[in-house]
């Protein structure tokens, strides 16, 4: 093992949520395993106990310097408070780490040593390298998760991912002046796989990993949940296709489901026509759901009141599935084609149109009173759809 790398003045960042019962071992360790280094330790919280109150009560004591930020809304997740974390960290070189203990702190001065050697803007503590471990994931169903979460993320952005054995963990040294902050837009729990993959929009980042035995949970409970699952699922989406991507795999869902109920239904005996009505009306209220939670989520402030924006929603979907489902069945008796592939096909066909209605009609701003000031003219409907199709044509994603 190399040498401590001393004159490398760290920031240990440690999001944190409800996780009083760690505060002061982890402080007490982490001050112990970084001695000879200068290093301060910055807690960024979103708790709703007495988490702040603890971390004051610690650092009054503590050997090494300690603050903490209390955030009154989480936005962006654990990994928005990391970011939040790197804008206020007093150095450069910073550690990201969680508040529960899983990530021993013992391991910092080898990630500090390895990045000391110069070659690495990042230095990711690995569960699946040699000499990691990831018994702390607890049940093989955890494990399994992880692992295939790990290879699906991997096979997505291969050229920006295929140094690092284990994207998804949350356990990292970074150097913050290779960063671009401005550009981090987090959701949930994955933070590293938006820095990896956001900074290599403009230049790709060095990583280097040491294994990490990662252990198990000493207090408080796990975060990890379905809804940070499917968060998870729709941040990587967005990362790698963009808003319209995000829509798609929504309505790729809503369209297996659709069929699936069409088909189910015939079965059971039920003429394709009813079968294919019943289908839609379902997939248009689960899509709704969805779009609401994880495509429109930040226009949703300021756009028509939920009731509204369901009306102009289901209406539209309504009026499409109207026009749609002739056409289907004309498919069916002209071309003499599987009622379920023609089914496919028009809702491949009407995907267009139902974003563009959506990100233009359903979640487009309420009109503001007009200033003093004279505006200039507003496009037209035709203009605006015109501009967001060339808009979505020109640009395969935010990457």
């Amino acid at each position: 093992m190399s040498a401590p790398v001393t004159g490398i003045p760290v920031t240990v960042i440690v999001p944190t949520f409800n996780e009083r019962d760690n505060v002061a071992e982890l402080v007490a360790r982490t001050a112990a395993a970084l001695a000879a280094y200068d290093v301060e330790i910055l807690f960024v919280d979103d708790s709703s106990d007495d988490t702040m109150a603890e971390i004051a009560r610690v650092a009054a004591s503590a050997a090494v310097p300690v603050r903490g930020i209390h955030r009154e809304h989480n936005t962006g997740g654990l990994g928005g408070a990391v970011v939040l974390g790197l804008a206020e960290a007093a150095h450069d070189v910073c550690v990201v780490m969680d508040g529960d203990l899983q990530h021993p702190p013992e391991l910092l001065p080898a990630m500090l040593a390895r990045f000391g050697e110069g070659d690495a803007d990042v230095v990711a503590a690995s569960r699946y390298i040699g000499g990691g471990d990831s018994a702390g994931l607890g049940t093989a169903m955890r494990y399994g998760v992880s692992r295939a979460a790990t290879v699906i993320t991997k096979a997505m952005f291969l050229r920006r991912l295929w140094r690092s054995s284990d994207p998804m963990t949350g356990f990292f040294l970074v150097d913050r002046t290779r960063l671009d902050l401005a550009r981090l837009r987090p959701q949930g729990f994955k933070i590293l796989l938006e820095i990896l993959v956001r900074a290599g929009e403009r230049h790709d980042l060095r990583i280097a990993e040491v294994p990490m035995e990662f252990g198990e949970r000493r207090h408080g409970t796990s975060k990890a949940s379905l809804r940070q699952g499917a968060t998870f699922l729709a941040h990587l989406a967005r990362l790698r296709f963009g808003k319209m991507g995000l829509f798609a795999m929504i309505g790729g869902l809503g369209a297996i489901a659709n069929i699936g109920i069409m088909w189910a239904l015939t079965q059971l005996g039920m003429d394709y026509v009813p079968a294919a009505i019943i289908g839609a009306a379902v997939t248009i209220v689960g899509n709704f759901v969805l779009q609401e939670l994880f495509v429109f989520r930040a226009e949703r402030a300021d756009a028509s009141r939920l009731w509204v924006r369901f009306a102009a929603s289901a209406s539209f979907n309504s009026a499409e599935a109207a026009l749609r489902i002739p056409v289907m069945a004309l498919m069916v008796e002209t071309w003499h084609i599987s009622a379920v592939v023609a089914t496919a096909i028009s809702l491949v066909v009407a995907f267009l149109a139902r974003f563009l209605f959506h990100a233009l009609v359903v979640y487009a701003p309420r009109r503001r009173q007009p200033d003093a000031v004279e505006e200039p003219p507003a496009d037209t409907a035709a203009l605006r759809v015109l501009k967001a199709i060339d808009a979505e044509a020109m640009r395969p994603g935010e990457l």
